[in-house]
């Protein structure tokens, strides 16, 4: 029997048992989580040089500190940036809990330096430029911890959790949650129950799908939410050297036309390196990682499109799973390549043509093809629309050796229902981070796991 227990040890579930502790809570607190601790976790393509599809999880989505460990590590410090999350708590409070959430990451060791606050003249003109071009830019100011600086950070947390009593169960997957006349009693992890006063559910988006299956099961009240698709995009740094300097990371939101789609960058990586992400079913997803020592020739950044079902169809990570699938099917279970220019030509790109130009991919095993025979025709259309804006921008971003991966997917589950105490329709049960659809990010989630602390102990 515990006082509480968390599903998931990314961010959000990290942050709520470190807050509890920060706010003297005696309780016994446990952690389940799919994955290896961070001690374990480590991906064999260092080794092999090509994707072995790890079972029963992916190494680098899952496991202490969820694909957070391996990402690039950007901090957003604003509230702007990381989700609806301060729609529901307010925005004053939010930002409040992103300057208080930030000084526990510098304690564990992130880097004092801000990105994005120097050069105001700057940011000036790429927001004039993004003007004229239709688009919007979202100044951030970015905590860059980098991909080795945060699976460093996130070991030391893991550690403090550890030695000041709460119990880290790894490689244990929660099937079911145990709910009895609409109270949450605990979750069930292959044969076992284990009980609890408080259940925290913070699986991430690779647990994206699994709530939403519990939410129906259990009736937990949700409301449909949006899916991106689209793709990562690479290119010279050079082509990027003006943004990467005055901004790290460039936050474009558009409606292009013809179907006026929110469409938006993120995840920027200059000197970074595109990686590939392994989900259930075997679904490869695109990402980019950068490091603050190893650099490479390109920048990466993703240009996602938002999709929103209604009726009659209201299963949005289902739809993205189906277009990922068939665009893994097209890379016999890689991750596509293709050039734009080739794209803008109507042809695939060939494996030895990738050789021939200034772009050289930094995900070595993808594989050249057609992402136009997989990719939908309103999500394809609004990324090339997307893509000839920021051109505008950004001379060069829209050339035709700008190479194009896919699928790049970003799972939001339909987003619970609760209220600023973030209270669901399930007496005791709890949502947090990206799983819940009010979070996208590490920042953010982190924070929504500092309130909840703060919430249970007043």
């Amino acid at each position: 029997m515990f006082d509480v227990i968390i599903v998931g040890a990314g961010p959000a579930g990290i942050f709520t048992a470190y807050q509890l502790l920060e706010k003297g809570f005696s309780g016994k607190i446990a952690i389940f989580e799919e994955g290896k601790t961070l001690e374990k976790r480590s991906c064999p393509k260092n080794i092999t040089k090509k994707c072995v599809q790890c079972k029963p999880c992916c190494n680098i989505t899952a496991g202490f500190a969820g694909a957070g460990a391996f990402s690039d590590g950007k901090l957003s410090l604003s509230r702007e940036v990381g989700g609806d999350l301060p729609d529901l708590i307010g925005a004053d409070h939010a930002q409040d809990l992103i300057d208080y959430t930030d000084k526990i990451y510098l304690k564990f060791g992130a880097d004092e330096h801000v990105e994005g606050v120097e050069d105001i003249e700057k940011i000036k003109e790429i927001r004039r430029r993004a003007i004229v071009a239709d688009l919007k830019l979202v100044d951030c100011p970015i905590r860059h911890l980098g991909t080795e600086k945060a699976h460093a950070l996130y070991l030391k947390l893991q550690h403090y959790l550890t030695d000041n009593g709460v119990s880290l169960f790894s490689e244990s997957l929660v099937t079911d949650l145990i709910i009895k006349d609409n109270v949450c009693k605990g979750v069930v992890v292959g044969d076992k129950e284990y009980y609890a006063d408080i259940t925290v559910v913070a699986t991430g988006r690779r647990g994206a799908d699994w709530l939403d299956q519990m939410c129906r099961v259990h009736k937990i009240a949700s409301e449909s939410g949006n899916v991106d698709i689209g793709v990562r995009v690479e290119l010279r740094n050079e082509i990027m050297e003006e943004v990467n300097k005055a901004l790290y990371e460039s936050k474009l939101i558009g409606y292009p036309k013809p179907f006026f789609n929110k469409v938006r960058t993120f995840c920027q990586n200059p000197g970074g390196f595109v990686a590939q992400e392994n989900y259930e079913d075997n679904l490869a997803l695109v990402n980019g990682h950068a490091f603050k020592e190893v650099k490479s020739q390109n920048t990466n950044l993703a240009i996602l499109c938002s999709h929103h079902f209604s009726t009659p169809f209201n299963q949005p990570i289902l739809y993205a799973q189906k277009v990922g699938q068939l665009l893994n099917m097209l890379g016999d279970g890689h991750i596509l390549v293709q050039r734009l220019g080739d794209i803008r030509c109507g042809k695939r790109t060939w494996q030895k043509e990738l050789a021939m130009g200034n772009v050289r991919p930094t995900l070595v095993d993808a594989v050249a093809g057609d992402i136009t025979s997989a990719m939908p025709y309103r999500t394809m259309i609004s990324i090339l629309e997307f893509i000839s804006q920021v051109d505008k921008i950004f001379p060069g971003f829209g050339g035709s050796e700008t190479l194009l991966y896919a699928p790049e997917i970003k799972f939001y589950s339909n987003r619970i229902v609760m209220d600023d105490k973030l209270k669901t329709t399930v007496e005791n049960l709890y949502c947090l981070g990206d799983s819940s659809g009010w979070t996208r990010g590490l920042m953010m989630s982190s924070v929504m796991g500092v309130h909840l602390a703060n919430t249970l102990t007043k």
